[in-house]
């Protein structure tokens, strides 16, 4: 087969591929954590054996729905870090967009992040800890490179790079599951109280009765 004629087939693939993905976000947006193979294939007009001759299963998918969500925030997160503004303002600008994305598409955030929480019967082992902890490990990894670019350190930056990169993933990951559940309070309410706890305002807060402290 020629160079040219490959590269029209990998072409081909990859335009089927990116359509397929997009059947399936309808598909997410509509059911959320429910989605099935069944559904998507349906959606996309084609057979369940023919999705899983892209995908493999419903892991495959995942993984691919993941990529793309995920390189979509992460542009958006470094977008807010390099924002002109003071760092105070990009901190916030940073745990907002994170919150907003998720508060948009709900029913993809809750796909990706509690999968468990859906799906038929045949896909009930599609486990959430195996599939969203390399998700948030990326994400973790993503903003620790992000933070060592931009944040001089000093010796030693790039592991405390690494550390604050899964703290601050973790923490919004935790707190925006939690908000996104209950919805106690407002969203710049959200930011306002991680951007201080991130800030430092814990250290510098008083004890509220006498005792070692917290």
């Amino acid at each position: 087969m020629s160079t040219t004629r490959r590269e029209e087939r990998h072409d081909a693939t990859a335009r089927r591929r990116r359509e397929l993905l997009e059947a399936a976000d309808r598909v997410v947006l509509r059911d959320g954590p429910g989605a099935s193979m069944n559904a998507i294939a349906a959606e996309a007009g084609i057979t369940k054996p023919i999705l899983y001759r892209h995908f493999g299963d419903k892991g495959g998918l995942y993984r691919a729905l993941a990529t793309r969500h995920t390189d979509a925030l992460l542009d958006a997160l470094r977008a807010a870090l390099d924002a002109p503004a003071e760092r105070r303002e990009r901190v916030a600008a940073t745990l907002d967009t994170y919150l907003a994305a998720i508060e948009a598409r709900p029913q993809v955030y809750r796909f990706l992040m509690h999968p468990a929480e859906g799906g038929t019967t045949g896909e009930r082992s599609f486990d959430i800890g195996r599939h969203s902890a390399p998700l948030l490990r990326r994400l973790g990894e993503e903003l620790a490179e992000v933070i060592a670019e931009r944040v001089d350190l000093g010796p030693g930056g790039a592991g405390t790079a690494r550390v604050w990169g899964h703290g601050i993933v973790g923490m919004m990951h935790a707190a925006g599951d939690w908000w996104l559940g209950e919805r106690p309070c407002s969203r710049p309410e959200l930011v306002r109280d991680l951007t201080d706890l991130l800030w430092g305002r814990l250290a510098t807060s008083a004890d509220v009765k006498d005792g070692p402290g917290f």
